[in-house]
C-alpha cells in the first residue's frame, strides 16, 4: 500500500509541474532554462512512477 501512495504522491507532484509549465510558456517572455529544469523534473518522477509500477505488479 505505500508504494500505491508514493505512486499518488509523485502524481501530484508531476501535475503541479505540468501547471508550473503551462504558466512559464504563458509568460510574454518564457525563461527557457527554467523550463528545461521543470520539464527534466517532470521526466524523472514519470520515470520514478513507472519503476514503481513495474516493481508493484
Amino acid at each position: 500500500m505505500a508504494v500505491e501512495a508514493r505512486i499518488r504522491e509523485l502524481g501530484s507532484r508531476h501535475q503541479s509541474l505540468e501547471q508550473a509549465i503551462q504558466e512559464e510558456l504563458r509568460r510574454p517572455a518564457a525563461d527557457d532554462l527554467r523550463l528545461s529544469e521543470l520539464k527534466r523534473q517532470k521526466l524523472r518522477l514519470k520515470e520514478e512512477m513507472e519503476s514503481l509500477r513495474a516493481r508493484a505488479h
